[in-house]
C-alpha cells in the first residue's frame, strides 16, 4: 500500500529524534466523550448546525492519509469550515506516540454527508509526537485546547481534560478489536465542543498540554478561503 510521509519530531523522557515517517492510514474518530451528557451537548451542537446524529458511538471515519499536513497555512472551499483540536495517536516502529491535531471540516458538506466532509479538508497536525508509555500514567489530566483568531483578536475555543474522552487503548480496541494499531495507523481521537458555538475564522491554534512533566506541543495555521465559482 502507497504510504505518506511526514518529518516528524518522536520525543521521550530521555531522548528526541526526527524520522521521515511513513503513513499509511489516516482513522478519524467521532462521538468519543466518556460523559453522556456532554456527548449528547455536542451532537446537539452538531444537530443545529444541519448534521444528522452518527450511527454509532463512537464512530470511525476513513480520511485520505494525503490530506495530513504539517503545515501554517491551509487553503479551504468557501468559508464554512472550521478547526477542532483532537489528540493524535500513531503507530509507528512498533509502539504508540500521542501528538495534536486539528480535524478541519467544511460544516456545510458536514450536513449531509460528514464522511465526506471528512475528506474536504487538509488535517493540519503538529510535528512533535510524545511517547504514549510516558504520560499513559496521568493520561486524563492532559488537556487539549484551541483557539480562534479574527479581526485580530485571539479567543478561547475549546478546553477540556482527555477524562472526558475515551483513552487511546480503549478507542483502539473499539476500532480494532484488539490491543494495537497496524504499523503507520494515525488515528484522531475526538474533540470537545465549541465555547461559544462552532464557527469559522481566519486562524486557528492547537495544543496539547502536560502540566505533570510541564511541556506541551502547539501548532496553528491560516486559512484561506478560496472562492466558490458556482
Amino acid at each position: 500500500m502507497p504510504t505518506h510521509s511526514l518529518s516528524l519530531s518522536f520525543a521521550s523522557r530521555n531522548a528526541e529524534e526526527g524520522v521521515v515517517a511513513a503513513i499509511g492510514v489516516c482513522v478519524i474518530a467521532g462521538w468519543t466523550g466518556r460523559d453522556a451528557v456532554a456527548l449528547e451537548k455536542h451532537i446537539v451542537e452538531l444537530e443545529a448546525l444541519g448534521v444528522k446524529r452518527p450511527a454509532s458511538t463512537p464512530i470511525f471515519y476513513r480520511a485520505s492519509k494525503q490530506r495530513l499536513l504539517i503545515t501554517d497555512q491551509i487553503e479551504a472551499v468557501g468559508n464554512a469550515s472550521s478547526g477542532e483540536v483532537e489528540y493524535v495517536v500513531l503507530q509507528y516502529r512498533g509502539k504508540l506516540w500521542v501528538g495534536v491535531g486539528s480535524d478541519h471540516t467544511d460544516r456545510e458538506v458536514e450536513t449531509y454527508g460528514v464522511t465526506v466532509s471528512k475528506q474536504m479538508c487538509d488535517k493540519p497536525i503538529a510535528p512533535v509526537f510524545w511517547a504514549f508509555e510516558d504520560v499513559e500514567d496521568h493520561w486524563d489530566k492532559l488537556i487539549l485546547r484551541s483557539f480562534i483568531t479574527a479581526g485580530g483578536n485571539r479567543q478561547l475555543y475549546q478546553e477540556g481534560t482527555l477524562d472526558k474522552m475515551l483513552a487511546p487503548k480503549d478507542l483502539i480496541r473499539r476500532y480494532t478489536g484488539g490491543d494495537h494499531l497496524a504499523e503507520g495507523t494515525m488515528l484522531f481521537g475526538g474533540t470537545f465542543s465549541a465555547i461559544g458555538g462552532i464557527r469559522p475564522a481566519p486562524r486557528f491554534d492547537f495544543e496539547i498540554v502536560d502540566d505533570v512533566i510541564g511541556r506541551k506541543i502547539s501548532h496553528g495555521y491560516d486559512i484561506v478561503s478560496l472562492p466558490i465559482a458556482g
